[in-house]
């Protein structure tokens, strides 16, 4: 009897399957993956695990990465290739530490478990993340010092470690050349501003305890640097021409610090607001900052300046539309065009000393000063 023919087809066919179904069957979560997700689930408190939540529904009888993700591992990672690439957990109050097993997470891309109630250091071996690119442990209750391990994290483009209770100085982050946005606000931190890394955008140090003055060094390289948020520090010395000479600073606020001194820059290109409100600067106003073409909000308030207001914040022209100059010693009339309203500005020229300043105008609605105490600001005697 003769043998049968085989069909090509039919064993093209019968190979793929064959091929199809043991992917199928290997596709699984690679062993230390999920020995890092049984470890961070761990750590955290289950009493603070809601029922709707992500990490309620990581139950380890099925695999992480398995498909499709009907009732179990439905959110909170992401998977490439059986490996985890993205740890993001949602706003849910998990309160617990963060496992430095997460270090067996190396091909994780992002992790963000922000605006939880996670607390403890923040673990050194989180530089074991060669491919990390965004780091964001922002609003929790992280404590002691940002692991100078971190300045591993070459891939690393975001660090937001914002309104924790990290305290310490800031490490050396300039390793760091793909750091484009850095916010460490609202912390405990204390030091000095370190260097930092040529590639930043954003920089944000609010609300600690740095202290010292800006130095050039800190801050050279940094041509693409367009937000500097340095306020409610204790910051002192003289800001310096070069800070204004950077070449794409937009906003700065420097505000609430002790700075006695600014010199700026005979021109800047891009910035746009300036606040520097509530230092100890004195001298006369810089009548630069009327020159700047971009500049549309300049705060000064509560300084000690004095003498008038420069004609070039009111010239034809000019940019400025925020101008919050009140709590300083500045004397003189205002410039007509801002009693008149010509000029477009709103904010406030209020307990200065000043004359011809209409309670009738939006500007100068807060009362000057009086005038024995202007006098005495002037080297005057008071009137008895």
């Amino acid at each position: 009897m003769p043998k049968p023919k085989s069909n090509p087809f039919t064993i093209v066919f019968f190979f793929i399957f064959s091929i199809s179904t043991l992917v199928k069957v290997q596709s699984v979560t690679f062993s230390d993956d999920i020995a890092a997700l049984l470890a961070f689930k761990s750590a955290v408190k289950p009493t603070s695990i809601p029922p709707t939540s992500c990490l309620a529904t990581w139950n380890f009888s099925t695999d992480p990465c398995s498909v499709p993700r009907v009732t179990h591992f439905t959110c909170g990672i992401t998977c490439s290739n059986n490996r985890i690439v993205q740890l993001t957990l949602d706003s849910q109050s998990y309160t617990g530490t963060l496992t430095p097993l997460v270090s067996k997470l190396t091909q994780l891309i992002n992790l963000d478990i922000g605006d939880n109630n996670f607390y403890g250091p923040i673990p050194s071996s989180i530089s074991s993340l060669p491919n990390l690119k965004t780091l964001i442990l922002r609003v929790n209750s992280f404590s002691g010092q940002i692991p100078s391990s971190i300045a591993a994290l070459r891939s690393l483009q975001t660090l937001d470690l914002s309104r924790n209770s990290i305290s310490g100085s800031i490490p050396n982050l300039k390793p760091l050349e793909l750091l484009t946005r850095l916010d460490l606000s609202y912390n405990k931190l204390s030091g000095t501003v370190p260097e930092l890394p040529r590639s930043l955008n954003e920089l944000a140090i609010k609300a600690n305890s740095l202290s010292g003055s800006l130095s050039e060094s800190e801050f050279s390289g940094l041509t693409r640097l367009t937000v500097v948020e340095l306020s409610d520090n204790s910051l002192t010395g003289t800001l310096n021409p070069w800070f204004f000479l950077l070449p794409s600073l937009q906003q700065v606020d420097l505000a609430n610090n002790s700075l006695t001194r600014v010199v700026p820059a005979d021109s800047n290109a891009e910035l746009v607001a300036l606040n520097l409100s509530y230092n100890k600067i004195g001298g006369f106003l810089p009548a630069s900052f009327g020159e700047y073409p971009l500049l549309r909000s300049l705060a000064l308030s509560y300084n000690k300046f004095r003498g008038p207001i420069p004609w070039q914040y009111s010239k034809k022209g000019s940019s400025l539309q925020r101008l919050f100059l009140e709590g300083n010693y500045l004397n003189g009339s205002p410039p007509a065009g801002f009693i008149s309203g010509a000029a477009g500005v709103t904010g406030s020229l209020g307990d200065n000393c000043l004359q011809s300043c209409p309670v009738s105008s939006q500007l100068c609605l807060k009362s000057q000063k009086p005038v024995s105490i202007c006098q005495q600001a002037y080297g005057g005697k008071p009137k008895s």
